[in-house]
This record gives C-alpha cells, structure tokens and sequence, in this order.
C-alpha cells in the first residue's frame, strides 16, 4: 500500500486492487477503469502535475482536466462525445473514493457532476405487455426445443435475469419442484455479486415441462439440441441471442429485441404496476441506485400522460 503522500500516479494500482478485492469488480470494469485513468495520467504529465499528492489536487485541476477532455479527440479524429467523456470523469470519481474509503485526504468524489447530454442519454429499450405476450407465445410448445425456448422467455421476463446468469443456470437447481408454485433462487450476478431471483409460477410451470422431456446427463439446465455429442451441451449466451431475435422476428416485436430488453420489459412493467426503484434495485442486482434510475424516465412519461389526461385544468372556467 503507498503512503498517503505519494503521488495520485503511484496510488493508481493500489485502487485497482481494490476495486478487484473490496469491490468485487469484474476483470472488464478494472481494465476500463485503467483506460480511462490512463488519460488523467497523461492530463497530469503534460501538465506537469505527474508529482501531485491526492491531498494536492484542487477544484481547478478538475476544471482544467474538464476542459482538456472536452478538447480531446477519439482515433477518428472526432472531438469526444458528453457520453465518453463522463466514462473518464466516472473513473476519476472512482479514484477519488478510493481515496475517502483508504482515509487519504482528497476533495470528495461529489465534486466531480456528471454533465448531461440530451442527444447521447442513455434510454431503456423495452416492450409492452401486448408485444411481451406476442414473443412469448411465439415458440412451438409441441416441440422439445420450443418447451425449451418458451422456458427461456418465460424465465427472462419473470426474473429480470442476465444473459450470462441465465447460461449459468443448472438443472440440479430445479430439483424437487413438484410441490413449488414460484422458486427463489440464489444466482452470482455481474462482478461475482449474489442476489436472489425470483420465478413465478408461470415461468416454474414451463421450466416443469422442459424438464419432463430431458432423459440426457448434461448439467445444464438449457441445453443446445443440435451440438456435437463431444461437446458441451450448454446453450451458450450468443445461442440464445440468436433463439430470441429468432422468435421476436416471428412475434413481430421491434428489432431491438434481445435479452436484455427482457431484463428491462420486466423493470419497466414492475414500475408501472407501482414497485418503487429501491426494490427494482435489489430485483436487477444494481449495486448502485444510479445504474436504476435510467428507467426513471418511464414512469415520468406516464406521469406526464396522467396529469395531461386528468390535471389539465380543462374542467376550469376560464
């Protein structure tokens, strides 16, 4: 561990270990924080800050590190979108919570705002419950693979699951259902963070009869029907990109159909029903409130569309 005194340059690989170790971040957030950190390096070298303890770096110095980013240009020689340029403001604000974390005098990580780009805003792709109930009554239920796939739909719109946690399940897990309406079940989310999920007893019942049709050894609980006998028989993620972009194809859904937009389906139908965002938190596995907050804009939109229908000051004499 360096000193407190050390330069911010030398305490850069000690916060990386940090994120791996107290964090749980996973391999990909780290070497993006590296990437982006790296340009504050530079920032630091050029302008001959490379020496500045934490307890050193001022307000200016943010100001004068901002503008540098907002001057910056990308490999195509493009000045750096809002959007880009809060990823390297975003692992700046990392450092400096390393520092308040570890006891290291700094100015607080709160120092640093986020500006706000309307055009490159992150937005939530989602489907309605009409285009939902479409995509899941697209696969052939007569047919093993379609037991399979409606099981697959089922369980993402039910439990709001990654794609990768969804490959990750396995068939030991859905033992002894004969009795159980609805199943919690304890997965590993993304950065190696556990959290509970929840099936219905919608998605149970599908899983039930997917499950009477396996006589196979493999562990999986989804499996590929058409993999070599010598190979694994997990389904992999790209496997089911390709099974739900086949079926949203089929049910008419919109062509940003994936996975994830399942995962968001189920947030946003969640909200609308009233569930506030904390709870949607915990179902989603966001380890922070603002990873949650991008399905804000749903509800003010139906908000907006209440208070226009019934609030409009219409029924007032004039």
């Amino acid at each position: 561990m360096e000193k407190p005194n050390a330069p911010i340059i030398k305490h850069i690989p000690d916060f990386l270990d940090y994120c791996e170790v107290e964090k749980g971040l996973a391999d990909k957030t780290q070497e993006n924080y590296k990437r982006y950190l790296d340009k504050f390096v530079s920032w630091l070298t050029k302008t001959h800050k490379q020496d500045i303890t934490p307890g050193e770096l001022t307000p200016d110095d943010i100001w004068a590190y901002r503008l540098f980013l907002s001057r910056s240009q990308n490999d195509k020689g493009q000045v750096l979108k809002r959007s880009t340029q809060n990823y390297y403001l975003v692992a700046l604000r990392a450092l400096l919570g390393y520092f308040v974390a570890k006891d290291i005098q700094s100015i607080p990580p709160g120092k640093i705002t986020l500006p706000k780009d309307v055009k490159g805003q992150k937005t939530v792709k989602f489907l309605n419950l009409d285009q939902i109930e479409k995509l899941l009554l697209a696969p052939d239920q007569k047919t093993i693979p379609g037991l399979r796939d409606k099981a697959i739909l089922e369980s993402l719109f039910s439990t709001g699951l990654r794609i990768a946690e969804l490959v990750a399940l396995n068939k030991e897990q859905f033992i002894n259902l004969k009795d159980k309406k609805d199943l919690e079940l304890g997965v590993i989310g993304k950065g190696n963070h556990p959290r509970t999920v929840y099936f219905s007893e919608r998605a149970l019942l599908w899983i039930k009869k997917y499950l009477t049709t396996r006589q196979d050894k493999e562990k999986a609980l989804f499996i590929n029907y058409k993999s070599r006998k010598d190979a694994d028989g997990r389904l992999t993620g790209r496997s089911i990109e390709r099974i739900i972009k086949k079926y949203a194809l089929t049910a008419g859904a919109p062509i940003f159909t994936t996975p994830h937009t399942l995962r968001h389906s189920m947030a946003t139908d969640l909200l609308n029903q009233g569930v506030d965002l904390r709870t949607i938190q915990e179902f989603l596995g966001h380890r922070s409130i603002m990873s949650t907050q991008i399905y804000t804009h749903v509800t003010n939109k139906r908000l907006r569309d209440i208070h226009r229908q019934f609030h409009s000051g219409k029924n007032l004499k004039k």
